[in-house]
């Protein structure tokens, strides 16, 4: 009987070193090979390396892991069908996948929270010869620790070995040089000051500085020419979760909406809600439709303090999970209840039709917190009503 297990286990372990060393084969075939992590903007800088490539003629693999996991094959998209949660061992097939390509190069976005899940993810699975750590920020502290310095330690388990790291990160850009360093890695710091605003012009969606900067840096290093990677970029498909703004009329209503659930981290919507100008006032109401989920309840803790205090509106309408509970502290801090709108369950017809009457001839709908959920449901809702346009009037 003791022999029947010992057989299984002694199969189990031929068949991982075969099929490790296949893995290990398909990476060899892959040059170049990118890992994107940071706490926000991933998708994007993934999406902009990846086009940015393709514009200097490389056969490029991305991937994507954010508000839609996709594959993106030399310009083609193929969304990621998934059954049951997200694994790491996903990145294996995306691996194979790009050998069976021929790719020239692989962009891929992390897609681990969990400090050992993303040393795994780069020193097992995609063993990159470039790496990118777009920003530290205070996020999933229950996984990475409560401090930044806690938090850019957590991110730099996806630093290569004997590579080059860039980030954008300059607060802490000592301490990932130093963990770079440690591992053979030259860390090179970009700013969004190396982006003029004339490049800036040409996209169709809102997009920082920072993450055009970090893409056109890691291109150039591939010998891309700068001018052919910003064409290639300016014509990619922004991640669902990018930054846009959609302006809906509507039986007299001007309705100007703004997908701001993806950055639902404090200190990017902070960051964002003053690049629009909401901080000086517009002129006309600003309405936040604010998404909690049930199972992140350190992100309602900061949203709660947020909602009134850097980020002010005329109205709030709160959905997700934790709808009721963010409604009773916001009325505690001395938001007029007749301000807030607990909408818990309802529909996005149901949230348009308040936003029409409460915003009048003109307003602005923000979207912030979390896309998960009636998140995305609300962004579809507004967005097919609407023409994209540039900025708030």
């Amino acid at each position: 009987m003791i022999i029947v297990p010992v057989i299984l286990t002694i199969i189990l372990l031929l068949w991982w070193i075969i099929e490790y060393s296949r893995h290990r084969n398909n990476l060899g075939q892959i040059p170049i090979r990118i890992h994107i992590n940071g706490t926000r903007g991933k998708s994007s800088v993934t999406r902009l390396i990846t086009w940015g490539l393709i514009g200097g003629g490389i056969r490029v693999v991305g991937k994507t892991t954010g508000s839609a996991p996709m594959l993106i094959i030399n310009g083609k998209e193929e969304p990621i069908e998934r059954v049951g949660k997200p694994n790491i061992k996903e990145q294996l097939s995306v691996v194979e996948r790009a050998a069976i390509e021929n790719a020239q190069a692989l962009v891929v976005e992390c897609m681990a929270v969990d400090p050992e899940l993303q040393w795994i993810s780069e020193r097992k699975i995609i063993k990159s010869t470039l790496g990118v750590i777009t920003n530290v920020r205070p996020d999933h502290i229950e996984s990475m620790g409560p401090t930044l310095e806690r938090i850019a330690d957590a991110l730099s388990g996806t630093i290569p070995k004997n590579g080059v790291l860039f980030t954008a990160e300059s607060e802490l850009f000592k301490r990932l040089e130093a963990n770079a360093k440690e591992l053979g890695t030259r860390a090179i710091l970009v700013s969004g000051e190396m982006v003029s605003d004339d490049e800036m012009k040409n996209f169709t969606y809102i997009e920082h500085k920072e993450n055009v900067a970090l893409a056109l840096a890691v291109c150039e290093y591939c010998g891309v020419k700068r001018e052919d990677a910003l064409r290639s970029m300016w014509n990619a498909i922004p991640d669902l979760g990018a930054l846009k703004i959609f302006h809906i009329y509507y039986q007299g209503h001007n309705i100007y909406f703004v997908n701001l659930f993806a950055a639902n981290d404090p200190v990017s919507t902070i960051k964002i809600y003053r690049l629009l100008g909401l901080d000086k006032g517009k002129g006309y109401p600003v309405i936040i439709i604010s998404n909690s989920r049930s199972d992140r309840l350190d992100r309602l803790a900061q949203y709660k303090e947020l909602l009134g205090n850097d980020l002010k509106a005329d109205y709030y309408i709160l959905v997700g999970g934790f709808a009721e509970l963010l409604g009773e502290y916001l009325s505690e801090r001395a938001i007029p209840r007749e301000s807030l709108f607990v909408m818990e369950g309802k529909e996005p017809s149901a949230i348009f039709e308040k936003v029409l009457e409460l915003g009048g001839a003109m307003c602005a709908v923000l979207g912030v917190g979390n896309i998960g959920g009636v998140g995305h449901s609300i962004v579809q809702y507004f967005s097919v009503r609407g023409k994209e346009c540039s900025r708030l009037p």
